[in-house]
């Protein structure tokens, strides 16, 4: 039998300028979540040159596909994830641009050995994780409930195992009161803003009996008009999170009760809605991160320069992990220690040294695939721990 993982390897040296040049393109045209028109465009495109076929405007999202490639004999069902929106102002300072070529290089080198391998891939277009993600509609929906795995990796300033995130609500509290003038008949008004004002000095209170993982952080998203009108609306924004589920949403209910009083401290009417989507807490598959990191390993990458995760915020792909078994490791594409979400990093990873680090990363994914594909055992240890 031809080794697979060195046909995966020539597969994706190959491919790898075609990869920076759609790399490049993607991270100089940025668009935002659920506008990535063109980025979708062009990965169907390859995809369907890679002789996948390729489903567009799942679930009604136009810019989300899903791709496969079934091969004639049985096996498992390989997940590649691939993300391509951007961030308002400063476009791919998170290196989406890098995680969707990741997943379009490892899934060339996937459909080169899945003939001889058994098996499908199936590649996964999820707009707008920095904010309403796909993944999320995408795992409600079952698309995940079949998979083997799925799997992809995110760039960064360091090698990190697949580690944990923590689950997010996103919280809207607004206050509907009475206009006045504030210095004519400032008693006629009902103060909205009071109201949000005493939501924040509660949730400052309440975070001094919270574990240690919660993180509360909000915004005034509306205050006012001008000074001398007592405000008759004003709205705040929250982030309630911490690394559980069940945690986040006793969390979010201590929030919302300390909005309602509030509302009764000030006579205010208020209302409380989810302005994004919930995220889950990423569960990743130790066995399946195991692979992976034997993968860097044998590549040449010392052990002590693969680091633990840290916690990065909140993922969609943590919804996923409750479906199959994921891992989301970390890839250095940068040699300083530029942080995500930062101008340093977005133009770091808009580089040569980036892009051969996403060649490398699309081989990593690559190869961890490969090893469920032909071992059975692995693949029982994966499924094994999932279940339990």
């Amino acid at each position: 039998m031809i080794d697979p993982k060195k046909t995966i390897q020539q597969t994706i040296e190959t491919y790898s300028s075609r990869l920076t040049e759609i790399a490049a393109f993607i991270g100089a045209h940025p668009e935002l979540g659920h506008e990535e028109k063109q980025a979708s465009a062009l990965l169907v495109s390859e995809l369907e040159s890679l002789g996948y076929q390729v489903q567009t405007g799942t679930l009604g999202l136009e810019t989300a596909f899903v791709a496969e490639y079934r091969s004639a004999k049985t096996g498992p069902i390989v997940g590649l994830l691939a993300e391509y929106d951007a961030l308002p102002e400063i476009g791919h300072a998170c290196g989406h641009h890098l995680i969707c070529t990741m997943a379009l290089g490892a899934a060339a080198g996937l459909r080169a050995i899945v003939d001889q391998t058994g098996g499908t891939i199936r590649v996964y277009g999820t707009p707008a994780e920095e904010t309403k993600g796909a993944k999320i509609d995408m795992a409600a929906a079952g698309l995940f409930d079949d998979c083997d795995i799925a799997i992809m990796a995110h760039p960064y300033h360091s090698y990190e195992r697949s580690g944990s995130s923590l689950a997010m609500d996103a919280l809207q509290f607004e206050f509907h009161g009475k206009a006045a003038h504030a210095a004519a008949n400032p008693d006629q008004g009902i103060n909205a803003l009071d109201a949000v004002l005493q939501l924040f000095n509660s949730v400052n209170a309440l975070r001094q009996q919270t574990r240690s993982d919660a993180r509360i952080h909000g915004i005034v998203s509306s205050g006012g008009q001008a000074p001398n009108i007592i405000p008759d609306y004003a709205a705040a924004q929250f982030y309630v999170r911490s690394a559980a589920r069940a945690y986040t949403d006793e969390l979010a209910r201590k929030v919302t009760a300390c909005a309602e009083a509030a509302g009764i401290a000030t006579g205010c009417k208020m209302s409380v809605s989810n302005y994004e989507y919930s995220y889950d807490e990423l569960r990743t598959n130790e066995a399946l991160s195991e692979a992976f990191t034997a993968n860097l390993i044998a590549s040449g990458i010392a052990p002590e320069q693969i680091h633990l995760s840290n916690d990065h915020g909140s993922l969609d792909l943590g919804n996923v992990s409750l479906r199959c078994p994921v891992i989301h490791p970390f890839i250095k594409v940068v040699d300083e220690p530029f942080q995500l979400h930062t101008i340093e990093f977005r133009d770091a990873a808009q580089s040569d040294r980036a892009y051969e680090a996403m060649t490398f990363g699309a081989t990593m994914l690559a190869n961890t695939a490969c090893d469920v594909l032909t071992d059975a055992s692995l693949l029982r240890r994966i499924k094994e721990e999932f279940a339990g």
